[in-house]
């Protein structure tokens, strides 16, 4: 898919190192700016839709890196049955762990509970108040500033919503 630039992986990787390279001196001397998400709805159970956030590939590709990072400064907080959103953990696990429990235990009912408009409505500066509490580095701080930041473009219009996080992108995902 394409963000906001227009340009899909297999155009930037016709020039790859270049990119990359460009990309590298970009972070390095603070002029990366992070691009605006192009925002799409897709369906839900029910006859919902779920706004999804596609970021450009540039920003997608620092994001994993971020995420990296984050990763192992929050990740042994999480107990191993915590799937959500983490490498090397899926929905399928999740189905599976959660059958044998099932069996295991002799439960004969689950509830299932959304929480409606987590990814709206979640508070830009809490979130960032939150990762610095574990996150010193400036930098990093920066980058998820920029992100949050970016804004969305919609049908063409570019809006700057107070509360929320564009769901889909890499460092900040949704639900699939």
């Amino acid at each position: 898919m394409r963000g906001v630039d227009g340009v899909t992986a297999a155009e930037y990787a016709e020039h790859l190192d270049t990119n990359i390279h460009s990309l590298l001196l970009r972070l390095q001397r603070g002029q990366y700016v992070a691009q605006p998400v192009k925002r799409i709805w897709v369906d839900k159970e029910g006859g919902k839709k779920r706004p999804i956030g596609i970021s450009v590939l540039e920003d997608k590709i620092v994001q994993k890196a971020v995420a990296k990072i984050l990763d192992v400064v929050y990740g042994y907080n999480f107990y191993g049955f915590s799937h959500g959103f983490r490498e090397g953990h899926s929905q399928h696990m999740v189905l599976h762990e959660l059958r044998e429990q099932c069996r295991k235990q002799n439960i004969n009912w689950i509830i299932d509970a959304d929480v409606c408009g987590y990814f709206d409505n979640i508070d830009k500066k809490l979130l960032v108040a939150i990762i610095k509490q574990r996150v010193n580095d400036g930098g990093l701080l920066r980058l998820i500033g920029k992100w949050l930041k970016a804004g969305v473009e919609e049908s063409g219009e570019l809006s700057y919503p107070e509360t929320g996080t564009p769901q889909g992108a890499v460092i900040f995902p949704c639900a699939q």
